[in-house]
């Protein structure tokens, strides 16, 4: 068995058990070198009684499609990333053409929609617990979902024949989101007129904020009057 095979079987285990990814994601979050976890079809996104939350499918204006799942982190500042995950390319009337892995390569941009603390984590106590507070002071414990606009240029390595360059955009449509974002999903382009697969089908993702500034704490209230002067020694 190939070296490729191999560790496309690990990847495949990694992201296809929930329970396997709860305890990875945590531990890769607490690096310090990423503020976001990022999950594309995979992980508790999976545990609902919706079957068409993973993996991401994405379709061309012809019919093939991309079925996606990945995780991984990144930071938005240094636009250091960390993620993978496997890929099956299909062909219109729905026969597999290639299966593999992808890598990502570089975080092109990430545009943040804001935290959704509304958003329900369905493994909260994965990521700490989350102390929800009054809508104009957001002081958050934990971690917390967030929407936003990731696009990644990845390395799609099929398990026969040549790699190939790829843009991923990753949409996660929670927070503040632009009308022009509202389906959540993925898109795919592939470098070198290869294609691009623009609808965006089914597939759960999110963002996960792991560092939240600190609410400065609150100046101690005077009891007395600030506007009255100290009292007078008193003489002995």
């Amino acid at each position: 068995m190939s070296c490729q095979r191999v560790f496309l079987n690990r990847v495949i285990a990694w992201v296809a058990v929930p329970s396997l990814f709860l305890a990875v994601v945590p531990a890769i979050a607490q690096t310090g070198n990423s503020d976001y976890i990022l999950m594309v079809g995979s992980g508790f996104l999976c545990d609902s009684a919706d079957s068409s939350a993973c993996p991401a499918v994405v379709k061309s204006a012809d019919g093939a499609s991309y079925e996606m799942s990945g995780a991984g982190t990144f930071n938005a500042k240094s636009r250091s990333v960390t993620a993978t995950g496997t890929f099956t390319h299909k062909s219109p009337n729905g026969n597999s053409l290639e299966t593999g892995i992808w890598v990502a390569n570089e975080l092109v941009s990430f545009d943040s929609y804001g935290i959704a603390p509304g958003a329900r984590m369905l493994a909260g106590s994965a990521f700490g617990p989350l102390r929800f507070f009054p809508k104009r002071m957001p002081m958050l414990s934990g971690s917390v979902p967030n929407g936003g606009l990731a696009v990644l240029r990845i390395r799609l390595l099929p398990m026969w024949g040549p790699s190939r360059m790829a843009v991923l955009q990753v949409n996660c449509a929670l927070g503040n989101v632009p009308d022009e974002h509202q389906t959540e999903g993925i898109r795919l382009t592939l470098e070198g007129g290869g294609g691009e697969f623009d609808q965006e089908i089914s597939g759960r993702t999110m963002f996960i904020s792991t560092r939240l500034a600190a609410n400065p704490e609150p100046k101690p209230t005077a009891t007395g009057d600030a506007t009255s002067p100290p009292p007078a020694e008193v003489q002995q």
